[in-house]
């Protein structure tokens, strides 16, 4: 859970680009940077895996999936409410959508510690 949640910290504040955050919520040209963002995840998580636990290499897959599903549903929320910085449920949708990452590393640690 541990070396998860360091990679999500890695990946979601110090590797994306004000292009990948702002880009990946905007009501058209979203796609190329939350693939890039969500693939930021995907090298990451595979490398850790692979050091830690190589059998479970299939885990990082999982864990793009539902990172860039997440992310798309925020950017969805985002570009069809308009909501903007200035916005009070800014902060709730990154709340909520740092909470589900949160839960999903929580869900894989689990996952790979029980079997």
């Amino acid at each position: 859970m541990l070396v998860l949640t360091f990679k999500h910290i890695i990946a979601d504040f110090v590797l994306q680009s004000s292009w990948m955050a702002l880009g990946k919520d905007q009501k058209t040209g979203w796609a190329l940077p939350l693939l890039a963002h969500c693939l930021v995840h995907l090298a990451l998580s595979l490398a850790l895996i692979l050091i830690i636990a190589p059998r479970f290499w299939f885990v990082a897959f999982i864990d793009f999936a539902i990172h860039i599903t997440v992310d798309r549903a925020k950017g969805l929320c985002s570009s069809t409410f308009d909501v903007t910085v200035e916005n009070p449920w800014f902060w709730t949708l990154i709340g909520v959508d740092q909470a589900l990452h949160h839960l999903t590393g929580f869900g894989l640690s689990i996952f790979m510690a029980a079997n």
